[in-house]
């Protein structure tokens, strides 16, 4: 055992627990250092092997640790994960974004003006009742589950996802994740103090394989994409969805949640994998890709005791979402032109992302072009190093290795692509550079 390790003291399993926060204080523990086995750490200490258990277990829930089954107990990293977004401080071409474009974001300044009216005061319900019809109809038509769904308003997708694993998890739960996986549910699922299983992506999804791995594992929530998968682009089909609904059946409780992030921008149908007798579900659409990121409102579709306890977080006067912006939102979802904006949105995102595809396939490099706002690109070399070439020619571009759960996985051979908003010379530069930078970089 390392130094640091080897003074851990204690009787018990808080006094246990206490010296390895006072080590960790002090710097004689730091993130990622593992921690000894169970068996080891109680035969150093002269404990018995279920204190040292229930010590490890008291640290887990603080979120001071990470349990990983055969892979052991390491000091969490509390190091940031990567933000979506342009980023700062750079003279680069950013392809890396993430984001949409901001001309085909529809003017709100006809909506704002119409919005007056009396104000909204405490204790009234939390979700306007113009929202919740229009919701209430956007949201009913995909759902298998039988009965009227229970609807909540949150601010963004991100807001309901951390919400509803919150109500529904203790830390060092085990949450089936999508790998890649979409950087905010990283993030929430690694604050959470939550534990990341993951499962494979694939052309087609979530992987059935990789589903039923979670659930031996003990998993009691998952978080899918139905379609558009941040970062692959990839969309359940109909036999995929219902060979995960199969695997389902057989656990109607644990916890599925669908971001359906790209619902009215995508060209590809919805698909998905909560059946029609699975207890606790949700379904979250939020309005951020076509009203715009600083437009924080989702709509999540819920059975009926996961939304009394999503309500619970929700009260009104305290964590509710502004009536202001929701009234904005009925407005330009009931307004022909943004809706004519939306659809053209839509449509500009496949025909380049379709393009660009293209184009790189006239340089040597198949792309499927998916569905969403970015392209994922594999590589003949690791993208680390492909990226640095892109550099050294102008381009800043976002590696694979971002998206990935685990840490010590291979060095992702993949990068994701904002293309969208490129003319064609720009776009037609970018893809000879990039089949330049994989040559250099082999």
């Amino acid at each position: 055992m390392e130094q640091g390790v080897i003074e851990i003291t204690g009787r018990s399993a808080s006094d246990i627990a206490d010296s390895v926060r006072a080590l960790l204080e002090r710097g004689r523990l730091r993130p990622g250092d593992a921690l000894p086995p169970v068996r080891s750490l109680a035969e150093h200490l002269g404990v018995n092997r279920n204190t040292a258990v229930a010590a490890y277990r008291q640290l887990a829930q603080a979120g001071i640790v990470l349990t990983q089954g055969r892979a052991g107990t390491r000091i969490a990293d509390r190091s940031p994960v990567a933000q979506e977004g342009y980023a700062t401080d750079s003279v680069l071409r950013d392809v890396g974004t993430g984001n949409p474009d901001p001309a085909l974001i529809p003017d709100m300044s006809h909506a704002l003006a119409s919005l007056a009216g009396r104000p909204v005061l405490y204790g009234e319900p939390v979700i306007d009742r113009e929202l919740e019809e229009r919701a209430r109809a956007w949201m009913s038509q995909d759902l298998a589950p039988a009965g009227p769904p229970r609807l909540t308003i949150t601010s963004g997708a991100v807001d309901a996802v951390e919400r509803l694993l919150a109500q529904a998890l203790m830390r060092d739960d085990a949450v089936a994740l999508e790998d890649p996986c979409f950087l905010a549910s990283i993030q929430t699922v690694r604050l959470g103090g939550y534990r990341a299983v993951p499962v494979p992506v694939d052309a087609e999804g979530m992987t059935v394989d990789g589903l039923r791995h979670a659930l031996e594992q003990g998993v009691r929530a998952i978080v899918c994409t139905p379609r558009a998968q941040n970062p692959t682009g990839a969309g359940l089909s109909p036999a995929r969805a219902a060979d995960l609904r199969a695997v389902l059946s057989d656990h109607p409780y644990v916890l599925v949640i669908e971001d359906d992030h790209f619902s009215l921008l995508s060209r590809r149908p919805y698909h998905s994998i909560i059946g029609p007798a699975h207890r606790r579900w949700a379904l979250v659409r939020s309005v951020s890709k076509f009203l715009g990121p600083d437009m924080c409102l989702a709509v999540t579709a819920s059975d009926p005791e996961t939304a009394d306890r999503l309500a619970l977080r929700l009260s009104p006067g305290t964590t509710w979402v502004s009536h202001l912006l929701q009234r904005l939102t009925v407005a330009l979802l009931t307004d022909p032109v943004a809706l004519a904006t939306f659809e053209r949105a839509g449509a500009h995102y496949a025909e380049r992302n379709a393009a660009f595809a293209q184009r790189l396939s006239r340089h040597g490099i198949e792309v499927d072009a998916g569905d969403g706002l970015s392209l994922w690109v594999p590589l003949p070399a690791p993208a680390r190093a492909v990226s640095e070439q892109l550099m050294r020619r102008g381009w800043l571009a976002r590696t694979g290795d971002d998206f990935v759960l685990d840490d010590a996985a291979t060095p992702s051979h993949h990068l994701r692509l904002t293309v969208h908003g490129l003319a064609d010379d720009d776009a037609e530069a970018l893809a000879r550079d990039l089949a330049a930078a994989c040559r250099a970089a082999r």
